[in-house]
């Protein structure tokens, strides 16, 4: 498998930002919603990239952060539940 110059390995994502937050879907819905979540992700030490994920039924977008306290932080702002380290890959 090849990788364009710059673009973010798996190992990569999790060595630079491994502690990750997760959102109900519905949170992060509309631009209103959106823009609020995404301002404030932006002032903390966050990934360039967001994934989503399925479970119960429900949509989830995940945050990605490097610095522990700006992932409580964030998570506690919004109601986030704090993800196991390397949950994704």
């Amino acid at each position: 498998m090849t990788r364009r110059k710059g673009e973010i390995t798996p190992s990569g994502f999790q060595r630079e930002w491994p502690r990750h937050v997760e959102l109900a879907a519905a949170k992060v819905r509309g631009l209103k919603n959106g823009a609020i979540v995404r301002r404030l992700a932006n002032t903390l030490s966050i990934a360039p990239l967001t994934y989503s994920m399925r479970r119960d039924d429900s949509d989830f977008v995940v945050f990605c952060f490097s610095k522990p306290q700006d992932a409580e932080a964030f998570a506690e702002r919004f109601s986030g539940k704090r993800l196991a380290t390397g949950s994704r890959r």
